[in-house]
């Protein structure tokens, strides 16, 4: 199997895949199919409970596409749904990323809705992570560009909670207030992620949060 990320910012990762070669990805993130490959879809792994919870809460699809090469030098083509790179992610350890920034694996690596991050938001009053089970490739989609910081035993980094999109489980975190009551007012930050090293940071530089916000004065307005 081979792959290549192309026109990033608006990137889409393009693999050639031989005989048995499988890609699993979200739902609609294909872009073109060239050769015999299968398309199989089906629920997220661990069944309906699971699906749905990554669905509503996660930001993520409810099914998921298997593509299966049924011959050498197919070609298939996705994307995710966000305006900015795309990254790949090498999994040996486990990593915590960011809701509805997963594109697709190369492997059988799920994401864990059954942790304390999942399910109570931590990072943001609608801001969920997911938890990656198994090792292999994953590649994820953020707002603008994917910086990678790495973190030394002891290092500390401040990030604004809607900057994150996948940091490596060998990081201690906690999610806390920035400043006064006077930098949440005026300053535009209210709640930060603490990071204290050992572990990998993918950071996106565009905040979806800030990007709304500036649309609103072009909205149409109601009557």
């Amino acid at each position: 199997m081979e792959y290549e990320i192309v026109k990033n910012p608006m990137g889409l990762i393009e693999f050639t895949l031989n005989r048995g070669e499988k890609i699993t990805a979200e739902a609609a993130a294909m872009v073109f199919i060239k050769g015999n490959i299968l398309t199989e879809t089906r629920m997220r792994k661990g069944g309906f409970f699971k699906s749905f919870k990554a669905a509503a809460l996660g930001g993520e699809s409810f099914f998921v596409n298997e593509f299966i090469a049924q011959e050498d030098n197919c070609k298939l083509g996705i994307t995710g749904n966000m305006l900015g790179d795309i990254e790949v992610l090498e999994v040996n350890e486990e990593f915590i990323v960011q809701s509805g920034a997963f594109v697709g694996s190369t492997t059988d690596l799920t994401l864990d809705t059954q942790w304390q991050g999942f399910t109570k938001g931590i990072f943001g009053s609608n801001l969920f992570m997911l938890r990656t089970i198994g090792t292999g490739k994953i590649f994820v989609n953020g707002w603008g560009g994917i910086i990678k910081k790495k973190l030394e035993p002891g290092e500390k980094m401040i990030l604004d909670n809607y900057q994150l999109v996948a940091l490596s489980v060998t990081a201690d975190y906690r999610v806390t207030k920035h400043g006064n009551f006077k930098n949440t007012l005026f300053g535009g930050e209210a709640l930060v992620i603490e990071i204290i090293g050992p572990g990998t940071v993918y950071i996106q530089t565009k905040n979806i949060m800030e990007f709304v916000r500036a649309l609103i004065p072009f909205l149409p307005k109601r009557n």
